[in-house]
């Protein structure tokens, strides 16, 4: 069949995008036609998969942001030519943006579905939950990444096409951590909604004595920020700031640390929960999404920093928890698989024919 995902942004450094194209290999390598399109261009594009096997496509070289009538005219029309001369199968739409800006140019024969990769915690919070009332409705299937988030869209935004679909693992590692390096990770674009100042914070109180050290992966416009908050928290010389890491070198460290931390403000299923438990490492989140929910991290209250320093703190003194709890979330990381993901989109498929 041939399979379409729309992105608002297909190629930046984000966790639709990861989830979209770990999908669209997937598929493809099923034997699927598939295509991944991006409604504008990355700023700063990253590359997630070496070799695809589906096709790419760039609707405009424009950034996400306000367009001129004339720019958005000729978009449009592209999309429209685009979809409409590809054969039937069915159109992803990633994002409440992206079901918005496609509204009235996804043909009859490309039968809509719509995803929301946040949660409804964050949606009711924003202009996300009045755009899928509006928009998701009249699409064949709306997908979220939760049973609990399912329900409740269905319930409270009055969803009678509501889905649950989780994230999937590009891969599934043979090796895993050992669990006795002492550092904690946090994976991510240093930006606001991560609160990565919260987690330095949490470090900084957990009692966690040298040499244990928080890596920050990602980069981002809170650098400097963050640079300053750790100095100030007294651990500038324990904070280490690794700057974007391909994901290529993702498994080497996840394999090179005993703990994951998830301070974001929100979140939908976060994958790095899912790769960090692939390997083995346990994780301390903020209990802020069914989705991270679904994962079963040990979960503190959002916000709490020193709820989470003192997991934090308990996790960094015990070896043996930390081989119990990691031993755990790899078992029940099998059920993201990609394997077993592809498998639910197929039947997704199935069930919209019938």
């Amino acid at each position: 069949m041939n399979v379409v995902f729309a992105c608002l942004d297909a190629d930046t450094l984000g966790g639709i995008q990861q989830v979209t194209h770990t999908l669209a290999q997937g598929l493809a390598g099923r034997g699927h036609e598939v295509h991944v399109i991006g409604l504008h261009r990355a700023q700063a594009p990253f590359r997630y998969v070496e070799r695809p096997r589906y096709r790419a496509h760039l609707i405009s070289r424009a950034p996400v942001g306000p367009e001129g009538r004339l720019a958005r005219l000729r978009s449009r029309r592209r999309l429209r030519e685009l979809l409409g001369g590809m054969r039937p199968g069915y159109a992803v739409l990633t994002s409440p943006g992206a079901v918005s800006r496609t509204a009235g140019l996804v043909p009859a024969h490309l039968r809509a579905i719509g995803q929301y990769h946040g949660s409804y915690e964050h949606a009711s919070g924003c202009w996300h939950l009045g755009s899928i009332r509006k928009h998701y409705p009249g699409l064949e299937q709306a997908v979220f990444l939760s049973e609990e988030d399912a329900w409740r869209f269905a319930e409270h935004a009055l969803l009678p096409n509501a889905r649950a679909l989780p994230n999937p693992l590009a891969s599934w590692p043979d090796r895993v951590s050992e669990l006795s390096a002492p550092r904690v990770l946090g994976v991510g674009r240093l930006e606001g909604v991560k609160r990565f100042d919260r987690l330095i914070s949490a470090f900084a109180r957990s009692g966690a004595p040298p040499p244990w050290e928080l890596h920050l992966l990602g980069d981002g416009a809170e650098l400097d920020r963050l640079r300053d908050h750790a100095a100030r928290a007294g651990v500038a010389d324990r904070v280490v700031f690794r700057g974007r890491v391909s994901a290529g070198q993702m498994p080497a460290e996840y394999r090179a640390a005993s703990l994951l931390a998830v301070s974001s403000e929100h979140e939908g299923l976060p994958v790095v929960l899912l790769e960090a438990a692939a390997h083995g490492v346990p994780a301390v989140a903020f209990d802020v999404s069914g989705g991270v929910r679904s994962a079963r991290p040990v979960l503190v209250p959002p916000g709490d920093v020193d709820a989470l320093a003192d997991r934090l703190g308990w996790l960094a003194g015990s070896e043996r928890e930390r081989r119990r709890l990691g031993a755990a979330a790899r078992e029940r990381a099998e059920a993201f698989r990609l394997d077993r993901v592809l498998d639910h989109w197929e039947s997704l498929f199935a069930h919209i024919e019938r």
